[in-house]
């Protein structure tokens, strides 16, 4: 795990890279991204309907093959998902776009 990597482990995406508590809260539901230019983050997905989390996202990033791209990441559909708060599912990555 190279020094970006270890930054971004157990982060909540989008946080602010200087704020002193990046971590999730106990009372929201998050992703967790696996694999790809966000591994290791955590996606904030509080509310989110269950066609919302299955349709996976496309994150804007500087880190994927395309800077200023975004991620894709996709769940496992045969994964169940956990009730909430905490880690519910993983999203996994599927590839970047411009």
């Amino acid at each position: 795990m190279n020094g970006n990597e270890q930054m971004l482990n157990g982060r909540v995406y989008g946080a602010d890279h200087e704020d002193p508590n990046p971590g999730p809260l106990p009372c929201r539901s998050y992703a967790a991204l696996i694999g790809g230019p966000l591994d290791g983050l955590l996606l904030d997905i509080h509310g989110w309907r269950s066609e919302e989390v299955d349709d996976g996202v496309a994150l804007p990033t500087e880190l994927g093959r395309w800077p200023g791209g975004r991620a894709l990441y996709d769940p496992h559909l045969s994964e169940s998902r956990m009730p909430g708060p905490g880690v519910t599912c993983r999203f996994y990555y599927s590839g970047d776009t411009p």
